[in-house]
């Protein structure tokens, strides 16, 4: 499945300010939009030519609320450790909150960022590896 490219779609009661805040803390570009089709709003994110991309959602007459659990979360690996240092208080600046994560790992080497959704995002400082100690 080398040629696919993979979706993250989640609802959200904020659609404008969740996607300025991805946009804003991760540098994402708006990919595309929609409005009211069949009762939904989106707007997609993601980085030109890369294998992936988020789709918020905003469903007219329907709440949503907050993230179902503590442990819901995008995982992005950054080796370099300024790049890494520049994208974490880029989060903060865009208006994630800096939490401690719910599974201890992510704390060994990265930093977790929760959203106004209550998601979460995870910036791990090390190169991604299907070799990794503790994964068996």
């Amino acid at each position: 499945m080398t040629d696919v490219v993979m979706r993250v779609a989640r609802p959200t009661d904020s659609l404008e300010a969740i996607a300025k805040m991805y946009g804003d803390g991760l540098g994402f570009d708006v990919l595309g939009k929609f409005v009211n089709h069949r009762g939904f709003d989106g707007v997609i994110l993601g980085h030109s030519g890369a294998p992936y991309h988020l789709e918020f959602t905003f469903q007219h007459g329907h709440r949503v609320g907050q993230a179902p659990t503590h442990d819901h979360l995008l995982v992005f690996y950054i080796p370099e450790r300024d790049d890494w240092e520049q994208r974490c208080a880029r989060l903060v600046t865009a208006g994630f909150r800096q939490v401690p994560s719910w599974n201890p790992f992510w704390d060994d080497e990265g930093r977790t960022f929760e959203d106004i959704d209550g998601y979460r995002v995870v910036l791990q400082n090390a190169p991604w590896a299907l070799v990794n100690p503790g994964l068996t």
